[in-house]
């Protein structure tokens, strides 16, 4: 199992001494995920939480009705789970899915708070991450609030080059909360 790029990323935040590095290492269990699988379904028991390594995973909600609302994407030192249902020990509210073949680095839930109360620098980690997490999403809840589609849109297509180059329209438009037929109009307008 490689952590390097899991402890690169956490370089960036904090440092980690060798033995914590050795403790994180351990308690983390590699899996890889062909495209189109499923790493998390709805109803599941939610254990574990994820950092990808390579690939790229989107999180969606399938309601009912059978619609289906992208909650996020995550890709290369991204971190992805049902946070909700992770936390709380809960059956998920949401699908993950592998979108490309994904290697990833997963930690379950007692894994995770035994790393944190062993390493407090770990957990500081986890702090700031959830803080620009819980920041991004507030600042898009606003955007999704005020701004049009099309600019909206937009934002996504600056914020994440990346990751509109390799999901559906489909996908994109579901992200954004509007109908790939609008976001369809939206594209011929920019063309």
């Amino acid at each position: 199992m490689d952590p390097t790029l899991l402890l690169a990323h956490i370089r960036k935040h904090v440092k980690l001494d060798l033995p914590e590095q050795q403790l994180l290492a351990s308690s983390l269990v590699e899996k890889s995920v062909k495209r189109k699988e499923f790493v998390l379904k709805q109803e599941e028991s939610c254990k574990h939480i994820y950092f990808v390594n390579s690939g790229l995973l989107r999180a969606f909600h399938l309601s009912p009705q059978g619609k289906d609302s992208t909650i996020m994407f995550a890709t290369k030192e991204w971190w992805i789970t049902d946070m909700y249902c992770f936390v709380n020990r809960l059956p998920a509210m949401v699908n993950i899915q592998a979108v490309q073949d994904c290697e990833l680095l997963s930690l379950s839930k007692d894994h995770l708070d035994k790393v944190f109360s062993e390493i407090p620098r770990f957990e500081r980690y986890f702090r700031i991450l959830m803080e620009n997490a819980y920041s991004r999403e507030q600042l898009r809840m606003i955007q999704n609030l005020s701004n049009t589609a099309k600019e909206r849109y937009n934002t996504f297509l600056n914020k994440y080059p990346d990751i509109s180059a390799h999901v559906t329209q489909k996908q994109i438009a579901s992200y954004l909360g509007i109908t790939p037929e609008f976001l369809s109009a939206i594209r011929a307008e920019k063309d």
